[in-house]
């Protein structure tokens, strides 16, 4: 509309209109090297461009159509059950992820990740999802077939937290005699693969955590993935 007319066009560019669609908190988000000429600009640069904040453990991109925040904390951010331990997980970085680095499960019995995000970094009035983001290592994930995993998510120390059985192996085809409702996992554009962890609605606020997890409930002997971390994005 705007090519056709003028006052579409003045519209378009106009700051009033783009500071709606911007988080009060851009500014902080934006590196100082780079300057802009226009609110529209910022938008434009926020919405195509993934930030790393926090010292690189997160990382923020805006959802393009409507301006909603996106998070995703790194493998570094996240608890990971003895993941300190170097003869169960490594620590390595990968050309195709965003953070500096990625955790590469080798070997474990007890599978078990954890991480926490502050609802007042999020967007209110927003109904948020949560993803778990890995991939298979090169040698490929042993032992998760079939295997049940519990995935979770709620605000912490209200109670409320939902719980759902998935399955971490890469499928190849639904299961017979298993429920559809189980969640797999699916790959994204990006090349990694997720697999959701449930969703919450971020009235905003108040300060709160929302806490989300996964975790094998099998006893066998497992490894062969690499995790890049836990995504939260609008529904």
């Amino acid at each position: 509309m705007s090519l056709l007319s003028s006052t579409f066009r003045s519209a378009s560019k106009s700051d009033a209109i783009w500071e709606k669609f911007l988080p009060s908190d851009c500014h902080n988000l934006i590196p100082t090297s780079l300057c802009f000429d226009s609110k529209k600009d910022i938008y434009i640069y926020l919405s195509h461009n993934t930030i790393l904040i926090d010292d690189g453990q997160k990382s923020f991109v805006l959802e393009k159509a409507y301006g909603k925040k996106c998070y995703m904390l790194s493998a570094r951010s996240l608890f990971i059950v003895y993941g300190d331990n170097p003869g169960h997980w490594r620590w390595t970085s990968l050309p195709e992820s965003r953070f500096l680095e990625v955790a590469e499960l080798i070997r474990i019995w007890l599978f078990e990740i954890r991480g926490r995000i502050k609802t007042c970094l999020l967007s209110p009035k927003t109904l948020y999802e949560a993803y778990l983001v890995f991939k298979p290592s090169v040698g490929g994930a042993f032992n998760f077939k079939y295997q049940l995993a519990e995935v979770s998510i709620g605000i912490v120390g209200e109670g409320n937290t939902q719980k759902q059985n998935a399955y971490l192996d890469i499928p190849k085809g639904w299961r017979p005699h298993q429920p559809i409702s189980f969640k797999y996992p699916k790959e994204r554009r990006d090349g990694w693969w997720e697999i959701k962890l449930g969703d919450f609605f971020n009235e905003g606020g108040e300060e709160k955590e929302v806490e989300m997890s996964v975790h094998d409930m099998s006893t066998r002997l497992k490894g062969g993935i690499i995790l890049e971390g836990i995504e939260i994005r609008p529904s």
